[in-house]
């Protein structure tokens, strides 16, 4: 658990999602100052809350893209630039929807991020609309390694709203992707602000274990202050989105309730 828990110190690590509005080229594109604009405030909101980190994510340019556009990629640069800049004692990552690792690490190795996610990492799976999405863990590895190597990979396991082409237990995801190189595992529900169950969290942290290596399971979907205190105890962290946000934007009541309960596991 050594890299992540040198990039995350505090237990139970709380990383807060800026969901953008639509970038450049998607219908109601704002523009890049009001881009920016927005994910200031909102890192704003999660500083003061104190967050472990934000992920910074173009979850509003709709549809998604399998593979961003170079106009894509070179907003999200700008925009996670900025927010590296602006950010104090908070780390900053960024992923850009719906599966680009390769893009999301040049943006991290561009901007100063520090971490990516990757909803797609070992797991052959497809989803409707968009077919089978390329696997290939050792290849993006490799690829870090060659250009970002400070970057950090958080790999989600079983992703919600996707469907598995080889079936394996959660468990068998989790030892994959601790093998092949992932700095933390991610596990969700099977939709947006739905919390994964106890039992899967359980059941990915024995897997990791298997493998020999030691990193964090994290959270992916659904955690509440509601229901942390069930959660949190069997893993290293989250990852929130939804929950934080009112009107698409970070609401300082929400994560001041969450990290008041995160507070009292650590």
């Amino acid at each position: 658990m050594t890299q992540f828990a040198d990039l995350f110190p505090s237990p139970k690590a709380i990383i807060g999602v800026i969901h953008l509005p639509p970038l450049p080229g998607f219908d109601g594109h704002p523009g890049m100052p009001a881009l920016v604009a927005h994910a200031l405030a909102d890192l704003d909101v999660l500083m003061h809350e104190g967050v472990d980190g934000v992920l910074v994510e173009n979850e509003y340019d709709r549809p998604h893209q399998v593979k961003a556009s170079n106009e894509v990629t070179a907003a999200m640069t700008d925009i996670t630039r900025s927010v590296v800049a602006a950010s104090r004692g908070i780390v900053v990552g960024c992923e850009i929807l719906l599966n680009d690792p390769r893009a999301s690490l040049q943006v991290a190795a561009a901007s100063g991020a520090r971490f990516i996610r990757s909803d797609y990492f070992v797991d052959r799976m497809s989803r409707p609309g968009y077919g089978e999405f390329d696997i290939d863990p050792e290849g993006l590895v490799r690829h870090r390694n060659d250009t970002a190597a400070d970057v950090l990979i958080l790999a989600d396991i079983q992703v919600k709203y996707a469907t598995m082409l080889e079936a394996r237990q959660l468990a068998e995801s989790a030892r994959l992707a601790s093998l092949y190189g992932a700095d933390a595992v991610v596990v969700t529900g099977s939709a947006t602000g739905d919390p994964p169950r106890l039992e899967d969290l359980l059941e990915a942290a024995a897997g990791i274990a298997v493998s020999g290596n030691r990193i964090p399971v994290l959270i992916g979907s659904g955690l509440t202050h509601a229901n942390a205190r069930k959660l949190l105890g069997a893993c290293g962290g989250a990852i929130v989105g939804s929950a934080l946000m009112r009107d698409r934007k970070i609401d300082a009541r929400a994560a001041r309730t969450l990290m008041t309960e995160v507070r009292k596991l650590r």
